[in-house]
């Protein structure tokens, strides 16, 4: 089969296609083919060596969607024919910018036919960790106010209709020219993130409840500004190893419950990912796809999605 390989850590000139022997499925594991990958940040940091692979050489990609064509010992709640997608790949075994990938059954959940092959991929490890994120973490309930810094990213628009769905009251950051887009999908306020009065506005909008920051060494500070006393912070990525509070007793004195998150550590994939194809199914979740690429066009893919600006998620075809 056709893969995406680095055989040493560094930038995207250590991805190339290459030939490589089809993997087969042990025991709980199905062997899926690849229709579709999304391509995601941290693909990039397993590749850089800042997070560690299984080893090298390494296939990135942590979600796919595709079709099952063998299954392992042990698999009952699938066979092959069956539409899947999943995540949480890419880690501990290898990854999903391949013809075929191999995953843990708990791993895949069976994916609707009026729901595409792109969006499911697209949707797998951002819908998880907003999931993970809102439901699990936060505690979001109806009538929340929902604070989702970074509403145009992969994460973030679709934690915006995962909060808009359960009856929250949804306030997002994003560049002006997706402010549109993240209205029809949920937003009832969406702010651009370089206004020098974001918190006067955020705070004016209504104090959060629930706040998803993708970004604590820019925002951590600023979540406790505007929080009211027991506002939850759900922090699931930073740029800066150093990200902290400029202000510790400002936080202290709103109570503020702060949790930071990996997705790599939810428990069950499944339920999840059969949560996230309803809601697909229904036409309750649209997870945008921005572009898609080949598999020779990776490393093209890899700068786009740390470089670029656009509204959804980057896409691979195999």
């Amino acid at each position: 089969m056709r893969a995406v390989r680095y055989h040493e850590y560094g930038d995207t000139e250590v991805l190339a296609v290459e030939t490589v022997d089809r993997p087969e499925p042990r025991a709980d594991e199905l062997l899926v083919e690849v229709h579709a990958a999304a391509v995601n940040p941290v693909d990039t940091y397993f590749r850089t060596g800042e997070y560690t692979p299984a080893g090298l050489p390494m296939i990135p990609g942590a979600d796919l969607a595709g079709t099952v064509t063998a299954v392992g010992p042990g698999v009952q709640s699938l066979e092959p024919g069956d539409r899947v997608f999943g995540t949480g790949l890419g880690r501990n075994r290898q990854g999903t910018y391949a013809e075929y990938a191999v995953g843990p059954e708990d791993n895949l959940a069976k994916l609707p036919d009026g729901v595409s092959f792109q969006e499911a991929a697209a949707v797998a490890l951002v819908g998880v960790t907003s999931w993970r994120a809102l439901m699990d973490h936060g505690g979001l309930a109806l009538g929340d106010t929902c604070l989702v810094h970074g509403g145009s990213g992969g994460v973030g628009h679709v934690a915006v209709q995962l909060a808009a769905a359960a009856g929250a009251k949804v306030i997002a950051t994003a560049r002006p020219e997706y402010q549109a887009r993240l209205a029809d999908l949920g937003t009832d306020l969406t702010f651009d993130y370089r206004r020098e009065d974001l918190a006067e506005a955020v705070i004016d909008a209504g104090r959060p409840d629930v706040i998803l920051d993708h970004r604590l060494d820019d925002y951590l500070q600023f979540d406790a500004t505007v929080g009211h006393v027991g506002t939850r912070v759900v922090g699931i990525g930073n740029t800066n190893p150093a990200a902290g509070f400029e202000d510790v007793a400002a936080a202290r004195a709103k109570d503020l419950q702060l949790v930071l998150m990996s997705m790599f550590n939810t428990p069950s994939y499944r339920p999840i990912l059969s949560q996230l194809a309803t809601r697909m199914d229904a036409g309750d979740l649209q997870p945008e796809i921005a572009r898609t690429y080949d598999l020779a066009d990776a490393a093209a893919a890899q700068r786009a999605v740390l470089d670029d600006q656009f509204l959804g998620k980057l896409v691979v075809e195999p």
